[in-house]
């Protein structure tokens, strides 16, 4: 009769057995693997080429600034901080994207266009990069975002409106999507699929193929 020890000795040397089995497999089937690599990096590569949208970004950039910063002061820096994200929230609201879109006669509503607009505050300054992924109205959107917003905060806020003090460039290349990202994403999962085939028929196979079976 067979002890707990021997039986888990058993078990332990069929996992092994089953492990090199997989491996084995894998080897002989090789080819097949870099095969489905070439052949989902090919479709990868295309499915970005031929049927993504390409996304061009452009970027304006505004500094804020309060009358009374001198930056000579902990509290003007930390004032300046905290209006830095009041500004983000007055950009994307609803009486500046409207506004734009009546300058620019954009075929759509202001929902959207925020949608489109990303505004980010780069950690520890007081810049604010206003962003839209556009081929062609990129740059007017943002330049006239940038404007419409430094004006709102002017009249309606009452303070000195940001500074714009980087305008958006028509932008040339796309930012968007990469072919070559896409390509290798596009390997791995035909590479990985065809991994779990191949070890799932070892596993699944209870055929005896030997007399040690």
């Amino acid at each position: 009769m067979e002890t707990k020890e021997s039986q888990k000795q058993a078990w332990d040397d069929e996992d092994v057995i089953d492990v090199g089995e997989i491996l084995y497999a894998l080897l002989r089937k090789l080819w097949i693997i870099i095969g489905a690599l070439v052949i989902g990096g090919a479709i990868g590569g295309a499915y970005s080429y031929f049927l993504l949208t390409p996304q061009y970004t452009s970027t304006a950039k505004i500094y804020v600034l309060t009358k009374e910063t001198t930056l000579t002061s902990l509290a003007d820096l930390q004032i300046g901080t905290q209006l830095t994200q009041d500004y983000k929230t007055i950009i994307t609201g609803r009486s500046v994207m409207e506004e734009v879109v009546d300058k620019l006669h954009l075929d759509m509503d202001y929902k959207k266009l925020v949608k489109k607009i990303e505004v980010e505050n780069p950690k520890d300054t007081r810049i604010l990069s206003i962003s839209a992924p556009d081929a062609e109205m990129a740059k007017k959107i943002v330049d006239t975002t940038a404007e419409v917003a430094s004006d709102y905060v002017g009249e309606i806020m009452e303070m000195t409106p940001p500074k714009l003090i980087e305008s958006g460039e028509v932008a040339v290349k796309k930012t968007s999507p990469s072919n070559t990202k896409n390509a290798a994403i596009g390997a791995l999962i035909a590479a990985f699929l065809v991994c779990a085939y191949i070890s799932l028929t070892v596993i699944l196979n209870d055929t005896i193929q030997s007399e040690e079976d």
